[in-house]
């Protein structure tokens, strides 16, 4: 038996090492990741969490690897040092993408969950990669901020060349307006009012909302104090009056709010059929005949 051990190549006992150490190392992440999952859940870190406990696991094992095997590698590291310039050279893309990681990570970009703009594309962040951030893509052929159900992943690296959007980072909510024009003559008193009780009944729990998250975000940046209650405009040109309503909403809510604001508007001005007509656009096709001669 005795022998039968010594016959061994001591590489195949490192390997068997190796692998016993890398496992436990992997369960032992698993398990204690899996017993604080609950907390961590609760609190909404769990995702950056687990990223950064398991992409150390990986590193860690990949350390072992090189110390464990390092006198294997003696005539590699020479090359390496050798084609070190022309590695860093061909691999500068993903190099700028890993160091893009980590400013997300800790830059305070944005977080999954996220509704942001990145490098043209506007979506919801649904994953950090090393090299890549994943979002459910928003828009394109589908009008308002809903999915298309396009995934998109776009290189980390764009943070150090492009801006950033972020609809929803500290304020998850955006200013919005919509416009309804109005015939010359009609009561522009009562348009102003059913404006004004449509906006209270349909946005005026998410307007208190947001005077939170502003007094959070007052506390956090320089900014001056903003007029979160919604907000009637009039103006008029040749052809009509125009209300404008403007109005804070969640990021993520816009398309709906709008929907139920013009459904109200709608039910409220039919009701005053006399007194309210709303404008539309028309055009006069003139048709350009040939000018007679005359001699």
């Amino acid at each position: 038996m005795r022998e039968l051990i010594d016959s061994i190549n001591p590489i195949y006992s490192r390997i068997a090492i190796f692998i016993v150490v890398a496992v436990f190392l992997y369960v032992a992440a698993k398990r204690v990741l899996n017993r604080f999952y609950p907390v961590l859940q609760e609190q909404n870190k769990w995702y950056f969490t687990k990223k950064i406990v398991m992409n150390t696991i990986y590193v860690l094992i990949f350390l072992i690897f090189v110390f464990t095997f390092s006198d294997r590698f003696e005539g590699f590291y020479t090359t390496l040092g050798l084609a070190g310039a022309g590695i860093t050279f061909a691999l500068r893309e993903v190099i700028v993408s890993f160091a893009g990681w980590f400013a997300i990570l800790f830059g305070d970009f944005f977080k999954v969950g996220d509704r942001v703009l990145l490098g043209g594309i506007k979506g919801d962040v649904i994953d950090l990669g090393i090299l890549r951030t994943t979002l459910m893509e928003l828009g394109d052929w589908v009008d308002g901020d809903q999915y298309n159900g396009r995934i998109v992943r776009v290189a980390n690296s764009f943070i150090f060349t492009s801006p950033v959007y972020n609809y929803s980072a500290n304020f998850q909510f955006v200013w919005d307006e919509i416009h309804i024009p109005i015939h010359f003559g009609s009561d522009n008193a009562l348009v102003r009012k059913i404006l004004d009780d449509v906006a209270d009944e349909v946005i005026g729990e998410v307007s208190s909302q947001a005077k939170e998250a502003w007094f959070d975000m007052r506390r956090r940046f320089q900014l001056e104090d903003a007029t979160l209650e919604h907000q009637t405009f009039m103006a008029f040109d040749d052809n009509w009056v125009e209300f404008s309503l403007r109005y804070v909403v969640d990021i993520k809510k816009r398309r709906l709010i709008r929907d139920r604001l013009f459904t109200r508007l709608l039910e409220e001005i039919e009701k005053y059929p006399d007194r309210i007509e709303l404008a539309s656009e028309t055009f006069e096709i003139v048709r350009d005949e040939p000018r007679k001669s005359y001699q």
